[in-house]
């Protein structure tokens, strides 16, 4: 506390702020169990940071903002699932309503995955030193030795695809699990931007519960993942609208190998100790799944919902996506009904992009019943902290129809049915 009381009754700058301090407060107790008095100064900090910032609008001001935003989330009674996973200080895309040019959209690409690799590295890394007890931090129901090295082999896994598109399949080696997530670390430790907050600011868990590192990180890998996968629908949905609508299986395609790549994130979410899960959950209620703009994205760029869902709480958690909607958002199944109608899509390329549009419906209803399963096996028959019913809801939804103009194929669905690890 005397670091963060100097900073605040001082003229230093936001680079000077004392961010390993807060950070070690947050971390010996948990976000939920911060004394009151350390939040006071915060809220103190926050304001001497807002009183300069009309002046001094630069990048570590705006950081400062949203880290001290991200803890005071609690303190201000507006926590939610988009606070809880500290999103404002992970490099993740804002949300653009026009698809971006082609090598912009490249560039986003490889962020994101740089980012996936990142946090899947950053989990990995937390394990061994646990494993290895050369960190004190988060202490409660630490692992086995044998879960450990399943979530090194899981994580390595999930991290593969989005390594082989950085052109780094072959950088990672390693005989054993634990080999490999180190020689995964290395490798990201080489794919962070100098202008990326660190991502120890992003992690700030509730309480002292080990396997809440593994939930935060997976879940922020997910929101990484769907922003990509909106990305792609945006151009989706303007490649149809134009004059070579057939282009736009490709961007299909992709969307759907984002999704499918990633299942064995499912499988290394898994791994959570439930016993673990229903401690530190005690302390995350108001933050829910249901609050992620990214997922909302994705679900309302395939086909507009139907009014009762608009009107559910699973949109008025959204309210910039449900105002998007009620805009009049345009979609990949409109985009695709007027290109067929309109004779611009037909023969070979009407029909590999209804295969594409099949396929990746396929993918994503696979993605629900995954989450469906993971849930069940976490939470069993207790509500959702977002005020829904909890699995009930989760199973309701998976079955709804990704696009109104083509069907699910059920190939793609069929496969998942039952595997997690």
């Amino acid at each position: 506390m005397r670091a963060l009381a100097h900073w605040v009754s001082g003229t230093a700058g936001p680079t000077s702020f004392p961010y390993s301090a807060v950070l070690h407060e947050f971390h010996r107790v948990g976000k939920h169990f911060v004394e009151k008095s350390f939040l006071a100064l915060l809220d103190e900090a926050r304001a001497r940071v807002a009183s300069r910032a009309p002046a001094c609008d630069d990048a570590p001001t705006r950081l400062l903002t949203d880290f001290l935003d991200v803890t005071l989330d609690k303190w201000d009674g507006r926590y939610d699932y988009r606070s809880y996973l500290a999103l404002r200080l992970l490099p993740l895309p804002r949300g653009v309503d026009d698809p971006a040019p082609a090598a912009q959209a490249a560039a986003g690409r490889r962020d994101r995955d740089r980012l996936l690799v990142r946090l899947i590295a950053d989990t990995l890394a937390f394990e061994l030193d646990a494993a290895a007890r050369t960190t004190g931090f988060l202490p409660q129901h630490r692992p086995g030795p044998a879960v450990v090295a399943k979530r090194c082999r899981l994580g390595v896994r999930a991290a593969a695809p989005a390594l082989a598109r950085l052109g780094l399949a072959e950088a990672v080696g390693g005989d054993t699990p634990a080999t490999a997530a180190a020689g995964l670390h290395a490798v990201a430790r080489d794919l962070a931007s100098p202008a990326d907050p660190p991502l120890r600011w992003s992690m700030l868990p509730v309480y002292v519960t080990h396997d809440e590192y593994l939930f935060l990180r997976v879940l922020q890998g997910y929101e990484c993942l769907f922003a990509g996968v909106a990305d792609e629908l945006r151009s989706t949905v303007a490649v149809l609208a134009g004059d070579a609508p057939g282009a736009a299986a490709d961007r299909l395609g992709y969307a759907a190998d984002l999704l499918r790549a990633a299942a064995p994130l499912f499988s290394l979410l898994a791994t959570m100790q439930p016993v673990s899960f229903r401690t530190f959950r005690q302390y995350t209620e108001g933050a829910s799944a249901i609050q992620s703009r990214s997922y909302k994205l994705v679900e309302s760029l395939c086909r507009t919902p139907e009014a009762d869902r608009l009107d559910s709480v699973a949109y008025r958690s959204v309210p910039e996506v449900r105002a998007r909607v009620r805009g009049g958002q345009p979609t990949v199944d409109e985009a695709y009904s007027s290109a067929v109608s309109d004779g611009r899509l037909t023969g070979a390329d009407h029909s590999l992009v209804a295969r594409r549009m099949a396929a990746f419906a396929g993918t994503l209803a696979q993605w629900r019943r995954a989450h469906h399963r993971v849930a069940v096996r976490m939470l069993g028959s207790r509500s959702g902290t977002g005020y829904t019913e909890g699995t009930p809801y989760l199973a309701q939804v998976s079955t709804a129809p990704v696009f109104t103009t083509v069907t699910t194929e059920p190939a793609a669905a069929d496969r998942s049915e039952g595997r997690l690890a």
